[in-house]
């Protein structure tokens, strides 16, 4: 075994990944095994590279960069904030719409690289070990209309991205602008290399699953996705038809398919999480001398009401703070300092907010 290997802290095991992640994060148990593995791997093959003597072995270790498929709210980019505390490494969030490919007007995708090195207050080591992730992926799927292959035409928001992240997701030194305002003028940049920076990407890809109880054709053959069926596993077949570069996928090996939250699983995410909302309006109120509580039923019609809207997790704390924006408006003002949240007064709020 290398020395590294030996020296390797178990705080960096898989397991322990999974159980911070899982203090945080509610459900998606295969997400967070899959992104612990991945990290665990990342971080020895990190470290094997930058060793005294590096192993023969570090060559062979490829980097696992992720692919995250799942609906808005489920927690996506939750998991990969998270998962950054873990490992203790600079993290970045990018949004894949705000770039172009390189020479039209829009943001190039080394400035990616540039927001990671802003998080690594300009220190390019710590930068070329972080983690960035990469978000609406989906929408950058080709766009053309010619030929299967996307050739004879310009796709500059879509393929043209994909084809400029290749370089990036693969490896190799790159010069990136020191500021987001410099655009081309690239009189100050520094030379980072993305050989060992982890990508996720992340992305709905709502049009590539049928949903329940609908047929869709796929090239020659159709599949269903009944009542009570199991869905098919989304593949890279599936992203390539629906609009991603081979060579794009190719670079995402790991492909991990998030599940929709259930309303069980919504409450917890409410009240069990170290940073839950309701500890945090616990928290605001108590810095005005109020004890707050809330009632188990009262939250569920708050869970209700965010699974009508379809947003997931993400309309939770929207919901919560129109319902308490009356009580946070009047707690300095208050005589008693307990309070109680019951269903009624949530029903009360949320009918007045429909109405």
């Amino acid at each position: 075994m290398h020395a590294f290997a030996r020296r390797l802290p178990d705080t960096l095991s898989p397991r322990a990944i999974f159980e911070h992640l899982d203090r945080f994060v509610i459900g998606q148990e295969r997400a967070k095994r899959a992104l612990a593995i991945a990290a665990y791997n990342h971080m020895r093959r990190v470290g094997l590279r930058g060793a005294p003597r590096p192993a023969a072995s570090a060559g062979l270790l490829k980097k696992s960069n992720v692919l995250l498929i799942g609906p808005t709210g489920c927690g996506k980019t939750h998991l990969a904030r998270h998962l950054a505390t873990a490992l203790d490494v600079p993290f970045a969030v990018v949004d894949a719409t705000e770039y172009t490919e390189a020479g039209y007007h829009g943001r190039d995708v080394e400035q990616m690289v540039t927001e990671l090195l802003l998080a690594a207050d300009q220190d390019a080591e710590a930068c070329g070990r972080g983690i960035i992730f990469i978000d609406e992926v989906d929408k950058i799927a080709r766009r053309t209309h010619g030929a299967h292959t996307g050739a004879g035409a310009r796709d500059i928001g879509g393929e043209g991205v994909q084809q400029s992240l290749l370089k990036l997701l693969e490896g190799r030194e790159v010069f990136v602008p020191l500021s987001h305002a410099q655009g081309f003028a690239r009189q100050d940049f520094v030379t980072v290399d993305t050989t060992d920076i982890l990508f996720i990407c992340a992305g709905t890809f709502s049009d590539l699953r049928p949903a329940p109880g609908e047929e869709r054709a796929l090239g020659f053959n159709r599949r269903a996705c009944g009542e009570g069926a199991p869905a098919a596993r989304i593949g890279a077949r599936e992203l390539c038809e629906f609009g991603m570069l081979a060579e794009f996928v190719g670079r995402l090996p790991v492909i991990v398919e998030l599940e929709p939250l259930g309303e069980d699983e919504m409450l917890e995410i409410l009240t069990t999480p170290p940073d839950s909302i309701v500890r945090e309006f616990r928290e605001r109120l108590a810095l005005d001398g109020v004890a707050v509580e809330f009632e188990t039923a009262a939250l569920r019609r708050v869970v209700e009401h965010a699974n009508r809207r379809g947003l997931g997790a993400r309309a939770l704390r929207g919901i919560l703070e129109e319902v308490m924006g009356d009580v946070m408006f009047r707690a300095p003002e208050l005589d008693d300092d307990r309070l109680l949240i019951d269903e009624a007064f949530v029903v009360e709020q949320l009918a007045a907010l429909s109405g």
